[in-house]
């Protein structure tokens, strides 16, 4: 969603079972890397199932901006005439990230180690985000930047000519940083070294792998090790990006909440960096199978049956969050139509993202007759056993998955739940609206 689109406001009435098949788009964290990956290789890397979103396809642009080739063939199917390790070319323009996160921190990394410069910037509400975190181990390497005060966007990016390996140990887990440290040793000599105290998501690791570099995880008494050695020819791929399960928790969390409700949604991934919202549902008592289990494009994916299902609230540990850090919006709706308390730790995290989701969500579900008790990092929702009162109209503040969450609570709610801007919901899930209505949603 560009900062100057017309809001569109939108409401959620009380609804019948849901039923039906949910056919998620393909996952975000995957499409990006897939564009990025095949802009690094030599060579035309085929892409199926890629992820449509706003964001996804800004950074299918970014790549054409660097100098690759990036051609849409039909729903989902893409080439990437890559221009291989180090061959990136100075763009034109500014690079427009809109309201991606994922997709500037991963861009600046690849160009970061290549002597060229690139101004990025985004919507307001990512040029509200922190960038410090991926600019300060990305200037270890040589890099450097001139950024708004507090290191926020527009930033200029000048690459280096001669960079140097180095050995970063994240300081707060983030899949962003270590993917934008791994892309920026792409092309430097040596080894370059990520340590991670807390897994974080895998994709690029496994995905580098598939491109033909040479990638090696240890643990460690010191954490989890990464080593990738630099400046090798990453050999094109054919990338079948599996289904989001980020996206996926929405209309999940919508069966298990909603009377009567029974849904499948086939090929979602599968991948244990990914899963933790799934396994907090099943220990709230959540009626979910896992069925064909199988592998697609290096992904673990399941096929998963959803049916309505009596919740009890839950203490879901700190060191779960990095795996799950984007569903915790629905999870505090599903939270809120459980039996007794449910406490969500480790969520500093949460306070950076494309808006203070911890503040955003306990605003919106106290105006819904919800309590919330929220700290730095944590979060205590008080299950109401089923009986959300609704009623109020919620801020997104450009945020999507807050958007899409409130939108889930009004299918339950006593009252209509409103949301004030349902466009940023286009940046991950253009299909959210119309799939939820097949399944039988009120909006």
């Amino acid at each position: 969603m560009s900062s100057h689109a017309e809001p569109q406001p939108m409401t959620a009435r009380k609804s019948g079972p849901l039923t039906g098949v949910a056919e998620i788009p393909g996952d975000k964290s995957v499409s990006h890397r897939a564009l990025i990956l095949g802009a690094l290789s030599v060579g035309r890397t085929r892409i199926t199932g890629l992820l449509e979103g706003q964001d996804v396809l800004d950074t299918a642009k970014a790549m054409q901006a660097f100098g690759a080739s990036v051609n849409r063939l039909g729903d989902g199917e893409w080439t990437v005439d890559g221009v291989g390790v180090g061959g990136f070319a100075e763009p034109e323009g500014v690079i427009d990230c809109g309201n991606s996160g994922t997709g500037v921190r991963l861009i600046m990394g690849a160009m970061a180690t290549t002597p060229i410069r690139a101004t990025f910037t985004g919507d307001a509400s990512l040029s509200r985000r922190p960038m410090g975190r991926v600019t300060d181990p990305l200037a270890l390497f040589g890099a450097e930047f001139a950024a708004r005060e507090g290191g926020r966007l527009p930033i200029t990016v000048t690459g280096v000519a001669e960079p140097v390996p180095v050995r970063y140990v994240l300081p707060v887990p983030s899949a962003q940083v270590k993917s934008a440290v791994l892309l920026a040793g792409l092309n430097a000599p040596g080894q370059t070294v990520v340590v991670e105290h807390e897994p974080t998501r895998d994709h690029t690791e496994r995905m580098l792998a598939g491109f033909g570099a040479t990638i090696t995880t240890a643990e460690t008494p010191e954490g989890r090790e990464i080593t990738l050695t630099g400046r090798p020819e990453l050999r094109p791929q054919d990338v079948a990006v599996p289904r989001d399960p980020s996206s996926a928790a929405f209309p999940v969390a919508a069966a298990l909440i909603v009377p009567g409700s029974e849904i499948r949604v086939p090929g979602v991934s599968r991948n244990p960096t990914r899963d933790g919202f799934y396994r907090t549902l099943l220990e709230m008592g959540a009626d979910i199978r896992f069925e064909n289990e199988r592998e697609e494009g290096g992904e673990p994916v399941a096929d998963l049956i959803v049916r309505a299902s009596a919740l009890k609230g839950v203490d879901v540990p700190a060191e779960r969050a990095p795996s799950m850090i984007d569903e915790y919006p629905i999870l505090s709706v599903v939270a809120a139509m459980a039996t007794g308390p449910t406490t969500m730790r480790g969520l500093k995290e949460l306070r950076v993202k494309e808006t203070d989701r911890i503040e955003a969500m306990a605003v919106g579900l106290r105006a819904n007759g919800v309590e919330v008790e929220t700290g730095d990092a944590h979060m205590i929702v008080q299950g109401t056993g089923g009986k959300v009162a609704g009623g109020a109209t919620v801020a997104t503040h450009l945020d999507h998955r807050i958007a899409m969450s409130f939108l889930v609570l009004g299918l339950v709610a006593e009252s209509p739940v409103g949301i004030d801007d349902a466009a940023p919901i286009a940046t991950s899930f253009p299909d959210f609206v119309p799939l939820m209505r097949r399944l039988g949603a009120a909006l």
